[in-house]
Protein backbone atom coordinates (compact mmCIF):
# COMPACT_ATOMS: atom_id res chain seq x y z
CA UNK A 1 0.00 0.00 0.00
CA UNK A 2 0.89 3.41 -0.40
CA UNK A 3 1.32 6.06 2.30
CA UNK A 4 0.33 9.96 1.66
CA UNK A 5 2.53 11.44 4.67
CA UNK A 6 1.58 14.52 5.65
CA UNK A 7 4.07 17.16 8.24
CA UNK A 8 1.64 18.73 10.65
CA UNK A 9 2.55 22.93 11.02
CA UNK A 10 1.70 24.88 8.49
CA UNK A 11 0.70 21.70 6.29
CA UNK A 12 -2.38 20.15 8.53
CA UNK A 13 -2.98 23.02 10.61
CA UNK A 14 -2.57 26.74 11.33
CA UNK A 15 -0.80 26.88 14.56
CA UNK A 16 1.34 29.75 14.46
CA UNK A 17 -1.07 31.35 16.91
CA UNK A 18 -0.42 29.16 19.65
CA UNK A 19 3.18 29.16 19.25
CA UNK A 20 3.90 32.38 18.90
CA UNK A 21 1.80 32.96 22.23
CA UNK A 22 3.86 30.50 23.87
CA UNK A 23 7.42 32.59 22.85
CA UNK A 24 5.89 35.61 23.90
CA UNK A 25 5.19 34.46 27.82
CA UNK A 26 8.67 33.49 27.58
CA UNK A 27 9.81 36.82 26.42
CA UNK A 28 7.59 38.42 29.34
CA UNK A 29 9.57 36.42 31.39
CA UNK A 30 12.94 37.92 30.57
CA UNK A 31 10.96 41.76 30.85
CA UNK A 32 10.43 42.19 27.31
CA UNK A 33 6.85 42.26 26.96
CA UNK A 34 5.21 40.55 23.64
CA UNK A 35 8.40 40.83 21.30
CA UNK A 36 6.47 38.40 17.93
CA UNK A 37 3.89 39.30 15.93
CA UNK A 38 0.93 36.63 15.40
CA UNK A 39 0.71 37.81 11.76
CA UNK A 40 4.75 39.13 11.05
CA UNK A 41 6.35 36.43 12.67
CA UNK A 42 4.00 33.79 11.71
CA UNK A 43 6.20 31.65 9.34
CA UNK A 44 9.07 31.53 11.40
CA UNK A 45 6.40 30.04 14.58
CA UNK A 46 6.18 27.31 11.99
CA UNK A 47 10.16 26.58 12.14
CA UNK A 48 9.80 25.63 15.93
CA UNK A 49 10.46 26.86 19.34
CA UNK A 50 14.26 27.39 19.16
CA UNK A 51 13.86 29.37 15.69
CA UNK A 52 11.29 31.61 17.69
CA UNK A 53 13.56 32.41 20.73
CA UNK A 54 16.08 33.12 18.11
CA UNK A 55 13.88 35.66 16.26
CA UNK A 56 12.92 37.25 19.41
CA UNK A 57 16.36 37.76 21.02
CA UNK A 58 17.46 39.00 17.55
CA UNK A 59 14.34 42.12 17.48
CA UNK A 60 16.07 42.30 21.34
CA UNK A 61 19.60 42.87 20.39
CA UNK A 62 20.29 40.33 22.32
CA UNK A 63 21.50 37.51 19.88
CA UNK A 64 24.57 37.05 21.48
CA UNK A 65 22.58 35.85 24.81
CA UNK A 66 22.28 32.36 23.10
CA UNK A 67 22.53 30.40 26.73
CA UNK A 68 18.46 31.65 26.53
CA UNK A 69 17.34 29.93 23.84
CA UNK A 70 18.37 26.69 26.12
CA UNK A 71 17.13 27.98 29.10
CA UNK A 72 13.56 28.79 28.02
CA UNK A 73 12.91 26.24 25.50
CA UNK A 74 11.82 23.91 28.27
CA UNK A 75 9.69 26.63 28.79
CA UNK A 76 7.99 27.24 25.74
CA UNK A 77 7.20 23.35 25.41
CA UNK A 78 5.11 24.07 28.82
CA UNK A 79 3.81 27.02 28.00
CA UNK A 80 2.74 25.78 24.61
CA UNK A 81 1.22 22.40 26.16
CA UNK A 82 -0.50 24.03 28.77
CA UNK A 83 -2.94 26.50 25.31
CA UNK A 84 -1.82 24.12 22.87
CA UNK A 85 -5.28 24.59 20.73
CA UNK A 86 -6.87 28.09 21.59
CA UNK A 87 -5.91 29.66 18.35
CA UNK A 88 -5.04 27.00 16.39
CA UNK A 89 -7.10 25.38 13.61
CA UNK A 90 -7.11 23.00 11.09
CA UNK A 91 -7.20 24.27 6.66
CA UNK A 92 -10.13 24.17 4.83
CA UNK A 93 -10.36 21.08 3.37
CA UNK A 94 -7.42 19.20 5.02
CA UNK A 95 -9.31 16.31 6.84
CA UNK A 96 -11.76 16.29 4.08
CA UNK A 97 -9.22 15.17 1.78
CA UNK A 98 -7.45 12.73 4.24
CA UNK A 99 -10.60 11.09 4.12
CA UNK A 100 -10.54 10.99 0.94
CA UNK A 101 -7.62 9.61 0.64
CA UNK A 102 -8.20 6.93 3.13
CA UNK A 103 -11.55 5.56 1.45
CA UNK A 104 -9.36 5.54 -1.79
CA UNK A 105 -7.61 2.92 -0.36
CA UNK A 106 -4.24 5.18 0.69
CA UNK A 107 -2.81 4.91 3.88
CA UNK A 108 -2.16 8.30 6.10
CA UNK A 109 0.43 9.52 8.59
CA UNK A 110 2.22 12.63 9.97
CA UNK A 111 5.69 13.38 10.71
CA UNK A 112 6.54 16.42 11.94
CA UNK A 113 9.45 18.10 13.63
CA UNK A 114 7.22 18.85 16.75
CA UNK A 115 7.75 16.92 19.82
CA UNK A 116 5.60 13.63 19.44
CA UNK A 117 3.85 14.42 22.62
CA UNK A 118 2.46 18.09 21.53
CA UNK A 119 1.78 16.23 18.39
CA UNK A 120 -0.43 13.65 19.66
CA UNK A 121 -2.10 16.09 22.37
CA UNK A 122 -3.11 18.42 19.49
CA UNK A 123 -3.95 15.82 17.06
CA UNK A 124 -6.35 14.32 19.51
CA UNK A 125 -7.57 17.69 20.77
CA UNK A 126 -8.90 18.72 17.08
CA UNK A 127 -10.02 15.65 17.60
CA UNK A 128 -8.74 14.20 14.69
CA UNK A 129 -6.05 11.74 15.23
CA UNK A 130 -7.69 8.03 14.74
CA UNK A 131 -7.76 9.11 10.74
CA UNK A 132 -3.93 8.98 10.86
CA UNK A 133 -2.37 5.42 11.01
CA UNK A 134 0.80 6.78 12.23
CA UNK A 135 2.69 9.71 13.96
CA UNK A 136 6.34 10.46 14.36
CA UNK A 137 7.37 13.34 16.27
CA UNK A 138 10.76 14.98 16.31
CA UNK A 139 12.08 12.82 19.44
CA UNK A 140 10.25 9.41 18.19
CA UNK A 141 13.26 8.55 16.76
CA UNK A 142 17.18 8.94 17.38
CA UNK A 143 16.99 11.26 13.66
CA UNK A 144 14.13 13.82 12.63
CA UNK A 145 13.62 15.72 9.20
CA UNK A 146 14.96 16.43 7.17
CA UNK A 147 16.92 12.60 7.29
CA UNK A 148 14.91 10.36 5.30
CA UNK A 149 14.83 8.15 7.85
CA UNK A 150 12.10 9.52 9.94
CA UNK A 151 9.89 9.77 6.71
CA UNK A 152 10.59 6.09 6.27
CA UNK A 153 9.50 4.76 9.38
CA UNK A 154 6.73 6.47 9.21
CA UNK A 155 5.36 5.36 6.45
CA UNK A 156 6.11 1.76 7.74
CA UNK A 157 4.58 2.05 11.06
CA UNK A 158 1.34 3.32 8.84
CA UNK A 159 1.66 -0.24 7.48
CA UNK A 160 3.04 1.16 3.99
CA UNK A 161 6.04 0.78 1.86
CA UNK A 162 8.70 3.53 2.21
CA UNK A 163 9.52 3.75 -1.24
CA UNK A 164 6.08 4.27 -2.04
CA UNK A 165 5.36 6.86 -0.44
CA UNK A 166 4.10 10.93 -0.54
CA UNK A 167 5.03 14.02 1.69
CA UNK A 168 2.73 16.91 1.48
CA UNK A 169 4.54 20.01 3.52
CA UNK A 170 5.01 23.75 3.83
CA UNK A 171 9.08 24.33 3.97
CA UNK A 172 12.12 23.53 2.98
CA UNK A 173 13.04 21.19 5.50
CA UNK A 174 10.24 18.93 4.09
CA UNK A 175 11.79 19.58 0.46
CA UNK A 176 14.90 18.09 1.48
CA UNK A 177 13.23 15.37 3.39
CA UNK A 178 11.70 14.12 0.01
CA UNK A 179 14.43 14.70 -2.36
CA UNK A 180 16.75 12.63 0.34
CA UNK A 181 14.16 9.95 0.35
CA UNK A 182 14.08 9.90 -3.72
CA UNK A 183 10.00 9.82 -2.86
CA UNK A 184 7.41 13.28 -4.39
CA UNK A 185 6.82 16.39 -2.51
CA UNK A 186 4.07 18.24 -2.41
CA UNK A 187 4.11 21.98 -0.86
CA UNK A 188 1.46 23.58 -0.35
CA UNK A 189 0.94 27.69 -0.62
CA UNK A 190 -1.77 28.39 1.78
CA UNK A 191 0.27 28.47 4.79
CA UNK A 192 2.24 31.33 6.25
CA UNK A 193 5.78 30.82 3.48
CA UNK A 194 3.41 30.11 0.48
CA UNK A 195 4.59 32.83 -1.25
CA UNK A 196 8.46 30.70 -1.15
CA UNK A 197 7.33 26.89 -2.28
CA UNK A 198 7.67 27.74 -5.88
CA UNK A 199 11.22 28.29 -5.71
CA UNK A 200 11.91 25.13 -3.96
CA UNK A 201 10.77 23.19 -7.14
CA UNK A 202 8.53 20.32 -5.50
CA UNK A 203 7.05 17.66 -7.81
CA UNK A 204 3.85 19.48 -7.10
CA UNK A 205 2.33 23.01 -5.28
CA UNK A 206 -0.95 22.65 -3.96
CA UNK A 207 -3.32 26.07 -3.51
CA UNK A 208 -6.33 23.27 -2.40
CA UNK A 209 -6.77 20.46 -0.52
CA UNK A 210 -9.60 19.70 -2.78
CA UNK A 211 -6.89 19.14 -5.29
CA UNK A 212 -5.07 16.83 -2.98
CA UNK A 213 -6.33 13.55 -4.14
CA UNK A 214 -5.68 14.27 -7.97
CA UNK A 215 -2.03 15.42 -7.36
CA UNK A 216 -1.53 12.18 -5.24
CA UNK A 217 -2.40 9.60 -8.14
CA UNK A 218 -0.71 11.82 -10.47
CA UNK A 219 2.54 10.75 -8.74
CA UNK A 220 2.53 7.86 -7.09
CA UNK A 221 -0.53 6.18 -9.04
CA UNK A 222 -3.70 4.51 -7.71
CA UNK A 223 -3.39 3.62 -3.54
CA UNK A 224 -2.75 -0.46 -4.91
CA UNK A 225 -1.34 0.05 -8.28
Amino acid sequence: MKTVVFDLDGTLADTSGDLIAAANHCFRAMGAGDVLDPKADAGIALRGGRAMLTRGLEKLGRSDEEELIDRYYPVLLEAYGDEIDRHTYLYPGAMEAVVALSEAGYLCAICTNKPEALAETLMRRLGVRDHFAALLGADSLPVRKPDPEHLFETARRAGGLPERCLLVGDSDTDRKTARAAKVPSVLVTFGPSGDDMAALEPEALLHDYAHLGGIVRDLIGEARG
